[in-house]
């Protein structure tokens, strides 16, 4: 392939993703999917996934080129994921875009759903379809980290939201937090509260702050579920995050009537093995990705945030520091002492953006990112 056409399928592939991003918060547990079919330099149609159980980005597109009229073979098919190949809520993706005999497809990245994972773009090279993959593969990742862990290692992808000054301070010494970062800041923590599927916060910061953990921000037809981690089950039942909607309260101690009168407000406690003197969070974890829980949103204080990390339960860190210093207070993350820096967990730098006045910082964990983009390289389909 020439370097032009490389060029060109980049270019389009990247007008894909945006697509793709747009459908950011009604998807789930689907992946965030678009579609377009480009002819002679220009798109014929496109679409994007809707929400689960309505029609796929592949089904979108090619709907809309009918609706138009037109005819799309010899087309080119983008597609930031490749087409399914099984019958779940929705008949296959790729049966349509063969019968659709493009002249070619491009794909970002494999899916790594057990039931493709190349079988998709395996049949369509059985149709005689030339297919050219990994095309912006990380971009197309970045969109849907939370649906390639939940197939690969069977938990949600985690991000952890701290707001703290240039020193490191998520509130001072007696406590007092609001507000470190300004309202820019703030408004723009509500989009990934509402990109995730699960708002994850501890017992004390409930107790402290008395949240409402909800999207205010960002227009959503599907907010995502509040959880606690409340281990004595302590948690006062007349708290605001407790307001009709669904709510998972976390905790290693029962309390039958407790958790009746809770039911009553929407909320379900789900008993945990222990672990020490908490709840175990990897089996929360694990918990939260046999219910098809794609990405969790982290807001708690230092103590669960630093045994979250200490549990190897964080994936990414969405820091938002304030241009202020603050002294003496409370540290972003509670953790052990080490005895030695191989021992440090290790995050790289993502994206750094102006959220005036403060700033707001993206950092992965390396090792377990490596491991997302291996699962959807392309692989032998047996």
């Amino acid at each position: 392939m020439t370097t032009s056409a490389i060029i060109d399928d980049e270019g389009w592939m990247r007008q894909a993703l945006t697509l793709a991003e747009s459908v950011m918060y009604i998807t789930a547990p689907n992946p965030r999917v678009a579609c377009l079919i480009v002819r002679d330099g220009q798109v014929l149609a496109q679409g994007a996934t809707q929400v689960a159980g309505g029609p796929h980005a592949e089904v979108m597109a090619l709907r809309q080129a009918a609706e138009r009229g037109l005819d799309v073979a010899g087309a080119t098919i983008y597609v930031t994921l490749e087409p399914c190949s099984h019958y779940g809520r929705t008949p296959p993706c790729v049966d349509a875009v063969i019968a659709a005999r493009p002249a070619r497809v491009v794909v970002a990245m494999y899916d790594p759903n057990p039931l493709v994972g190349g079988r998709g773009i395996a049949k369509l090279r059985a149709a005689g379809i030339p297919v050219a993959t990994q095309v912006c593969t990380p971009e197309a990742l970045a969109i849907n980290p939370g649906f390639v862990a939940r197939m690969t290692r069977k938990t949600p992808w985690v991000w952890l939201k701290l707001a703290a000054s240039l020193d490191g301070r998520i509130a001072l010494s007696n406590g007092e937090s609001q507000w470190i970062t300004g309202p820019a800041a703030r408004a723009d923590g509500h989009h990934w509260r509402a990109r995730s599927c699960v708002m994850l916060t501890g017992s004390g910061t409930v107790k402290a702050d008395d949240p409402q953990l909800n999207v205010r921000h960002v227009e959503t037809a599907r907010p995502p579920i509040k959880a606690i981690i409340d281990t004595r089950l302590e948690i006062d039942e007349n708290a605001r995050i407790f307001d009709g909607s669904k709510v998972w309260v976390f905790a290693s101690h029962s309390n039958p009537a407790k958790a009746a009168r809770l039911a009553d407000r929407n909320a379900e406690v789900v008993e945990m093995p222990a672990c020490g003197q908490r709840v175990d969070l990897p089996s929360i974890m694990r918990w939260l990705g046999e219910r098809d829980i794609n990405e969790v949103h982290v807001e708690a204080g230092s103590i669960l945030s630093g045994a979250l990390l200490q549990a190897q339960c964080v994936d990414e860190l969405l820091l938002y520091t304030a241009p202020v210093l603050l002294g003496e207070g409370l540290g972003m993350v509670r953790l052990d002492a080490l005895s030695s820096l191989a021992q440090a967990q290790r995050f790289e730098f993502t994206d750094v953006q102006s959220v005036s006045p403060d700033l707001r910082v993206r950092a992965r964990h390396i090792e377990r990112w490596k491991h997302l983009l291996q699962a959807v390289q392309p692989r032998d389909v047996r």
